[in-house]
């Protein structure tokens, strides 16, 4: 079993408003490279800052660093459009950094990216992998993706209150700039992503699918995005079966996520991290509606409880926290 973390950037996510997977957007184009290297060493090796949203929560990395060490899963970065650099070894399938979803052409490398990934995938010695994201500003192209597609799902916020309307402006603005409508990029999922995706999208659709083909079980580990993700699979003509594992958190935030599962025909598993009840500010922070999901923690909630240890996150969380804030210290 293998938890494939992809991490990259995209400049939508410096729209004011739009992210707050991170402190402040001077910083924010860091969270993808310490992410990576949260989840790989338990700490940042590179990356000058620890993410934390605004209001300070921690990072979903750190839930998803604390699910490997209980649960003993192998992982792997891949590069996804990565702005700054990580400490983290990392697999590169020539994807780049991408640009703002409202210029004409934001991932001019995603149809690339995408065919490098899909063949990586087909490559890989696994017999079941778990694929999440790191991309702040990700689910607003996450949902100018699936309304390329002419998909109508919604998608969540790692805000309390998702900015939906901000989030539904930028993407018109986005098909206007790329003179596309809703829908004219069905069954082209390279085209989605080129027009109105991002660099991660564009890898982790490649990756599922090269995997899919090739007899891997394969589970998206995340939200939203990873419901777009499976939405590009789809597109591009993979009816293989295929999983998404989220949080409950975001389940709570998208009443209609079991629906947009059904009609993608996906497995879902909801996992609850228990982290209802404490008092701890870090844990709060995500029963109180922030981050939701991010960095895999989905699918490494759903193999801690597959190994019989989601008992032990909240308490784990909490020490890799505590660890975090200290390596961050003076």
């Amino acid at each position: 079993m293998r938890l494939i973390l992809v991490a990259g950037t995209t400049r939508t996510a410096a729209i004011e408003g739009i992210s707050a997977a991170g402190a402040d957007p001077d910083v924010m184009v860091h969270t993808p490279s310490a992410d990576a290297e949260i989840v790989e060493y338990g700490r940042t090796v590179r990356a000058p800052v620890v993410p934390v949203s605004p209001t300070g929560c921690p990072t979903p990395a750190a839930v998803t660093r604390a699910a490997r060490e209980l649960a003993g899963f192998e992982t792997l970065v891949v590069d996804g459009g990565l702005a700054e650099p990580t400490g983290a070894p990392t697999v590169s399938v020539g994807a780049r950094p991408g640009r703002d979803v409202r210029e004409p052409d934001p991932v001019p490398t995603a149809p690339g990216a995408f065919a490098a990934a899909r063949r990586f995938g087909r490559r890989l010695p696994d017999s079941e992998v778990v694929v999440g994201e790191t991309i702040p500003g990700g689910t607003t192209t996450a949902l100018g993706a699936l309304r390329a597609l002419g998909e109508e799902w919604s998608v969540s916020s790692s805000f309390p209150d998702n900015p939906a309307e901000l989030k539904a402006a930028v993407v018109a603005d986005g098909l206007a700039a790329s003179d596309m409508s809703a829908g004219d990029a069905a069954g082209d999922p390279r085209r989605a992503l080129r027009r109105m995706g991002d660099p991660v999208l564009a890898v982790v659709a490649g990756l599922a699918a090269g995997a899919l083909e090739s007899g891997v079980r394969v589970t998206l580990g995340g939200g939203t995005q990873m419901l777009a993700a499976a939405a590009l699979v789809r597109h591009a003509g993979i009816e293989e079966p295929l999983s998404l594992a989220t949080t409950s958190f975001v389940a709570d935030d998208v009443p209609d996520l079991p629906v947009a599962a059904g009609a993608l025909d996906l497995g879902l598993t909801v996992t609850d991290p228990g982290f209802e009840g404490r008092d701890e500010p870090a844990l709060a922070a995500y029963v109180a509606g922030e981050a939701k999901e991010g960095a895999g923690m989905g699918g490494a909630l759903a193999l801690a409880d597959r190994a019989d240890r989601l008992d032990g996150v909240a308490d784990k969380t909490l020490e890799t926290v505590d660890a975090l804030v200290a390596d961050d210290g003076p």
